[in-house]
């Protein structure tokens, strides 16, 4: 079985919604995935070898792993694969971790659809409240459908199309809201004690996650970055917008991450890497405690002062990117408090052409920070209220001045801008 680190998906999202690179078998008709057909309980006995090698927690969740292949593979059989998959999901849900999932054949395609940039629905990710069992909002994605209906983070979604939410799996949620581009799908949401109802249409949704601009300040041109998610295009759009913002000699920059839910962990590697010039950027931890650390390569792109905008909806690889900047004291942290996701997870194709996403590791940022259900602190705190979010939505103002959390960042990017200047006009001059 084929994984690679590239594989590593540090989403928030237990949804297909998400954007990850996978990596293994299953991609193409073979002899093998015509055995697994035949014989569907091989595949219920490969899921459990995979998860029995790899899951992070070696007490399982403190479930007996070795009574549940008892059950699941010794003591039954399976007449059809559908059988089978029925079975897995029975055996992972034991496990109690709504980021560890399996994905029929049809699920897993849609997954490798959304590795390119590219996906069919109404542009939310998911997660399952792990407390609650709820299927709650990460983010809508910018410019979606979502988006634009103002579904907004940590909306709880209680039905799709008249059809109750309560006990469904990601899964089933996924396949409900996904369909044929110009359909439409009704999601009533719980925001707080209100209930709301979007009639929402599909779309075929292309993800640039970056977008960048070069803004005015009194302390000169400030180059600003949001980047929504990271997906296989994040690397390198995120290096070109750094290198184009420079050759217009910025002073300073601010980078949002808010609403960003995550995505692949060497994304948020390499990214990290464009601002820090030395270091840890993130260790994982895999069950047996032992550390694979993470450093940037010294290829540091700027040194110029940088504040960055993180929210609720700020999560996984965007707490890598956005703790390993506090850690080093490279970028001051702006907004309110982060998801709070620490966990990587590794996705793998299976014989017959379905999906498996195992967490098999937690991450810590640079100074050993486990902000697993934690979050990440912001070091100037600025909240906003619904209505605010919804009216910078709507008419389109983040990233302006009437975002306020914006012009709190550039405040403090000024403030940050005129320290530095101050240190180098201070510091002795070699002659």
């Amino acid at each position: 079985m084929v994984n690679t680190k590239r594989g590593l998906v540090l989403g928030a999202t237990a949804a297909a919604l998400t954007a990850v690179t996978v990596t293994g078998a299953g991609l193409h008709l073979s002899q093998s995935q015509a055995f697994f057909q035949e014989s569907p309980k091989e595949l219920v006995d490969e899921v459990w070898q995979i998860i029995n090698l790899h899951y992070v927690d070696a007490t399982f969740n403190h479930v007996d792993w070795k009574q549940v292949r008892q059950d699941y593979v010794k003591s039954r059989e399976y007449s059809t694969k559908e059988d089978a998959y029925e079975a897995i999901r029975e055996m992972l849900k034991k496990l109690d971790d709504p980021y560890t999932r399996f994905m029929d054949p049809q699920e897993f395609r849609n997954m490798q659809i959304d590795t390119s940039g590219e996906l069919t629905g109404v542009g939310i990710q998911l997660t399952k409240d792990e407390e609650t069992d709820e299927l709650v909002v990460i983010s809508p994605i910018e410019d979606t459908p979502a988006f634009d209906a103002g579904i907004q983070a940590r909306d709880v979604i209680t039905k799709i199309d008249e059809q109750s939410t309560e006990g469904m799996d990601i899964n089933t949620a996924v396949n409900l809201i996904r369909g044929k581009v110009g359909t439409e799908v009704t999601l009533t949401i719980r925001r707080g004690t209100e209930q709301i109802q979007f009639t929402v249409k599909r779309a075929r949704i292309e993800i640039h996650p970056v977008r960048y601009s070069l803004q005015e300040s009194p302390t000169g041109p400030v180059g600003y970055i949001r980047l929504t998610q990271f997906n296989a295009n994040a690397t390198s759009e995120m290096r070109s917008a750094i290198q184009d913002l420079e050759s217009k000699n910025v002073s300073g920059y601010i980078m949002d991450l808010r609403s960003n839910p995550g995505g692949l962990l060497h994304a948020s590697v390499q990214i990290a890497g464009m601002w820090i010039p030395s270091g840890t950027i993130v260790s994982t931890v895999n069950r047996i405690g032992a550390p694979e650390v993470q450093s940037a390569n010294g290829k540091s792109l700027t040194d110029k002062p940088l504040v960055v905008l993180v929210d609720g909806g700020s999560a996984s690889a965007s707490e890598i990117l956005s703790g390993a900047l506090q850690d080093h004291k490279r970028g001051v942290l702006v907004g309110t408090k982060t998801f709070g996701k620490g966990l990587v997870q590794s996705v793998r194709g299976l014989g017959d052409g379905s999906g498996l996403a195992v967490t098999i590791a937690k991450y810590l940022t640079p100074n050993g920070r486990d902000i697993n259900h934690e979050g990440i602190v912001p070091d100037v705190g600025i909240d906003i209220t619904d209505e605010q979010r919804q009216q910078i939505r709507r008419d389109n103002l983040i990233g302006s001045p009437q975002d306020p959390q914006y012009a709190k960042a550039l405040q403090v990017l000024q403030q940050e801008i005129a320290a530095s200047r101050r240190q180098q006009a201070e510091a002795p001059s070699l002659k």
